[in-house]
């Protein structure tokens, strides 16, 4: 199936979930995860209406943009947003910042700092999510729902002043059965209400959680960002 099609379906299901939940379809958005696939298949997606995108490696995604500026999307009025939702090392931020829209996976106040000293030196104020860490698996990044770290990240935040916090993002463990995943989402939620209460200075209106396999529950749960791959673009390229 094309990219069109692929598209329709994930849309028709996301229409679905926002139904059974009680929530209009426009509270929550769609992002494209572009990682390992081409920039044609970019721009296929571009043109089948989706304008979010994520990826999650920044030498990977340099080499997409140059081909994206090139065929003109970013000079448009239906203009992509590029956001940066992988582990991002300290050392890339300055071209994250130069390259993408957003960073999704902020994970560190030094990983901050860093974000924000980038986009002082270029005058540009850059969204962020917090990524929080849920599961106990070695491969997951983000910080730990109860510890200091996530305590002294959002004291210092309103004092960053070329970044603007838009909310959380989370990657929850992998499981066939939905109910499984459930909880996480729900954590994800509760946690968000919590610092929304303990930090006003600060704006949390954005829970990115959910992909291809289990956005319905994420959806269910609150999600206002899902990140879906597979579903849109088909299985990912080797890299």
């Amino acid at each position: 199936m094309s990219i069109a099609d692929n598209l329709a379906r994930v849309e028709g299901q996301m229409a679905s979930s926002c139904r059974h939940a009680g929530r209009p379809r426009n509270s929550v958005r769609l992002m494209a995860v572009s990682k390992t696939h081409p920039p044609e298949s970019i721009l296929e997606a571009h043109a089948a209406g989706i304008h979010l995108f994520g990826e999650n490696r920044v030498q990977e995604y340099a080499e997409k943009h140059a081909a994206l500026v090139a065929a003109g999307v970013f000079a448009t009025q239906s203009s992509m947003s590029v956001h940066c939702i992988g582990h991002l090392q300290t050392n890339k931020a300055a071209r994250a910042v130069q390259l993408f829209d957003a960073i999704d996976a902020v994970d560190s106040l030094r990983l901050a700092e860093r974000l924000n000293q980038a986009a002082t030196d270029l005058d540009k104020h850059l969204p962020i999510l917090i990524e929080i860490k849920l599961s106990p698996e070695e491969a997951k990044h983000g910080l730990a729902p109860d510890g200091a770290e996530l305590d002294e990240l959002c004291e210092r935040l309103p004092d960053l002043l070329h970044l603007q916090v838009r909310g959380l993002m989370t990657v929850p463990p992998y499981a066939d059965d939905l109910e499984q995943v459930r909880p996480y989402f729900r954590q994800l939620r509760l946690l968000r209400d919590s610092l929304a209460q303990r930090c006003p200075r600060l704006a949390l209106d954005e829970l990115s959680m959910g992909m291809s396999h289990d956005f319905s529950v994420a959806i269910e749960e609150g999600a206002t960002v899902v990140r879906v791959g597979t579903a849109i673009f088909g299985a990912r390229a080797s890299v």
